[in-house]
């Protein structure tokens, strides 16, 4: 491309197109965000594992392998064949998909497998052979390779070959038996396979997915990321020509993470980014970019500034310089005293400045003799102290507490004055290395949307294709059957020849046609179809609502007789409401009489007299008429209070009060058969 980059040549719209990486890329992030979108229509076991380094081969993989393959097929072909598969890019492809089968047979098989492609080229059949011991040793470079990555793990993770208990391997190319034993001999153990070799890694990112996405419960996981490449940073000194450089982030180094370091600088200054081993890194280019601290200015009293700049590394291993900020110390307020929170120094408690001061970068700590406090995915977590060279802002100053203390023989000193720090932010300027300009992105985002609209309208204009094409076959099919007695013969005939034509349009004229075609193709099919089966669907629903209209007749006329029977269940109906009962269902009789009259002289391939729509609306009118009167509920009569006798003989009310004279005063007798010992009863009884 023109900025010497990648490009990829694509055949879209007829047309030839070239994109950038960026460009395919995020075209298959979008399809899979749209893939996510459709399928959601919306949107374990505890254990701990550490990675302890990492070590690969970025130029080493299956498709080196299949390349291999390719290279000799090719060779043989244009010897035996006197064809050249390099010539014709399809060909090509279709080798490369029948040499990866071929290698996945000879990873069970040892014997001479056949590979064989019809029509290859010209109209040509070709056929080749190969066994494992010829596949190995036309891949003898690429087995040597493994080793190397292998040497370089055990040498960052300093361990010996006796301390590793297992070894597992997954990736569809370990199942290539000289792989295994490569690997094998190296540990000097057998390897395990345990895990799907071709499913492991989707199967992460699927637990990854999931664990980001509001839409799934997952058990919670605690993932910290490492950085693959070591990160440093290189600035220019004030008023120097020499360079300071410091590794920033070290291999492995967790991630997500920030650090704070600290600059002395009188003005502006640029500090590069760039990756500390270019040899590791699969990229050409080992820069990452320049980021430009601005605003930056010496203090009121000419001393250097001190700056605070925040780097991060994100959870997608991305390095950026995030914020910046400027030291300054401003005279404090009398009325304010001890409120204001202020670095108590003065110009004589600053230890003396030297060269050295600048060459350390300062790792920010919250407090004095604490580890570093660490901004993680919005969680402060406490790292371990930092490297020997990130020396820390609070050993350089003198301890407060030392620096005030006075000497018994010594005058009272001075009142000194109060100082007050206030941070300000510095704006940074940022210049990535082969980062996309606005617009360039823009534009980028602008093509990509164009064809996502030219997609929808592609699916558009397919699916009224196919509305066509079902239509013709569905109809072709009917009316030669359940839809024959719905439409003349004449008609009957006329439609079929012009489903045919229709049918033989969509192959030849109407291959590719705007989408209105084949709406307005499919608008004119459906002016002589939708009235054979609206014939057809009416046949079959208007005898259902006659009949369910008849059952309600039939039960409201029996009601209204029993109702001139003067039946005990409907004599509370008044009279008059009666009669509109009965005049509704003679009306609706009547109505119905006439209409099935009417209905039966026409012929099934005519338009019905009545719909079935009308049928349930007169059903519906009907029930709304009658129900409310039939279903009246009869009024409650209120029964007469009855009195209750007592059992027993009754007393005269004369004899009662004279009685209850005699006994005023006396006590009341006992309840249920409880006496007293000390209590003598009032009632006198003889014993016998």
């Amino acid at each position: 491309m023109k900025n010497g980059g990648v490009g990829i040549k694509v055949m879209y719209m007829d047309e030839e197109h070239l994109f950038s990486v960026e460009q395919i890329t995020a075209m298959l992030l979008t399809k899979l965000k749209e893939t996510a979108e459709n399928n959601l229509k919306k949107p374990v076991t505890d254990c701990v594992i550490s990675i302890l380094g990492t070590a690969f081969d970025p130029f080493l993989g299956g498709k080196n392998f299949d390349e291999k393959l390719v290279e000799y097929f090719c060779a043989e072909f244009k010897t035996k064949y006197k064809l050249d598969a390099k010539s014709k890019i399809r060909a090509l492809l279709r080798l490369y998909q029948e040499c990866e089968k071929l290698k996945k047979l000879m990873s069970s098989n040892s014997t001479d497998l056949p590979l064989n492609i019809e029509c290859f080229m010209n109209d040509k059949d070709v056929s080749g052979k190969m066994n494992r011991a010829q596949f190995e040793e036309l891949c003898a470079d690429l087995l040597q390779k493994i080793e190397v990555p292998l040497h370089s793990l055990m040498e960052q993770t300093q361990l010996k070959v006796e301390d590793v208990s297992a070894v597992e391997i997954v990736g569809g190319t370990t199942r290539i038996p000289a792989v295994k034993e490569k690997i094998a001999r190296f540990f000097g153990k057998d390897v395990s396979t345990t895990l799907n070799a071709d499913e492991a890694v989707a199967r992460g990112c699927a637990l990854q997915c999931a664990i980001l996405s509001p839409a799934f419960k997952v058990r919670e996981f605690s993932i910290t990321d490492a950085v693959p490449f070591p990160i440093s940073l290189v600035w220019n000194h004030d008023s120097e020509d020499t360079e300071g450089v410091h590794e920033v982030f070290s291999r492995n180094h967790a991630a997500p993470f920030s650090k704070v370091l600290t600059f002395l600088r009188r003005g502006p200054f640029e500090l590069e980014a760039f990756y500390s081993d270019p040899q590791g890194v699969p990229y050409p280019e080992a820069k990452i970019g320049r980021f430009i601290v601005q605003n930056v200015s010496a203090q009121k009293d000419g001393e250097k500034s001190r700056v605070k700049v925040k780097v991060r590394v994100n959870t997608h291993g991305i390095f950026t310089i995030s914020t910046a900020s400027m030291v300054e110390k401003i005279p404090a307020e009398e009325n304010e005293g001890s409120s204001v929170e202020a670095d108590m120094e003065c110009p004589n408690q600053r230890p003396a400045e030297n060269s050295d001061t600048e060459k350390n970068i300062q790792q920010d700590n919250s407090e004095a003799g604490t580890q570093p406090q660490v901004q993680t995915d919005g969680q402060q977590t406490s790292q371990s102290p930092p490297s020997p060279e990130l020396t820390s802002e609070e050993n350089k100053i003198p301890d407060a507490d030392k620096a005030n203390e006075k000497k018994v023989d010594q005058p009272p000193e001075a009142k000194k004055p109060k100082i007050k720090v206030v941070n300000v932010e510095l704006p940074i300027e940022a210049n990535l290395v082969w980062q996309l300009g606005k617009d360039l992105l823009n534009m980028y985002i602008e093509t990509e949307g164009k064809m996502i609209m030219q997609d929808k309208l592609e699916k558009e204009r397919n699916d009224a294709k196919n509305a066509v094409e079902e239509y013709v076959y569905e109809f072709r099919d009917k009316l030669c059957g359940p839809y024959e007695k719905f439409i003349c013969e004449q008609d009957h005939q006329n439609f079929l020849r012009l489903l045919t034509e229709t049918e033989n349009w969509l192959y030849e004229e109407g291959e590719d046609q705007a989408k209105q075609a084949y709406v307005d193709k499919l608008e004119e099919l459906m002016k002589i179809g939708t009235p054979v089966k609206v014939r057809f669907q009416e046949a079959e629903e208007r005898p259902k609502m006659f009949e369910e209209l008849g059952q309600g007749l039939q039960h409201y006329a029996k009601i209204a007789a029993d109702f001139r029977n003067n039946d005990e269940k409907y004599n509370h109906i008044d009279e008059s409401e009666m009669k509109k009962v009965e005049k509704s269902v003679n009306e609706v009789m009547e109505w119905m009489n006439n209409i099935m009259n009417a209905q039966a002289k026409k012929s099934l391939d005519q338009d019905p007299v009545v719909r079935a729509q009308e049928i349930k609306a007169k059903i519906k009118e009907l029930n709304n008429t009658c129900e409310p009167v039939v279903t009246q509920p009869k009024p409650k009569i209120e029964s007469p209070k009855l009195e209750r006798t007592p059992n027993g003989p009754t007393i005269d009310k004369k004899e009662e009060d004279l009685e209850g004279k005699e006994n005023f005063g006396a006590e009341p007798p006992h309840q249920n058969g409880e006496c007293y010992p000390n209590e003598k009863s009032s009632i006198n009884m003889d014993l016998d």
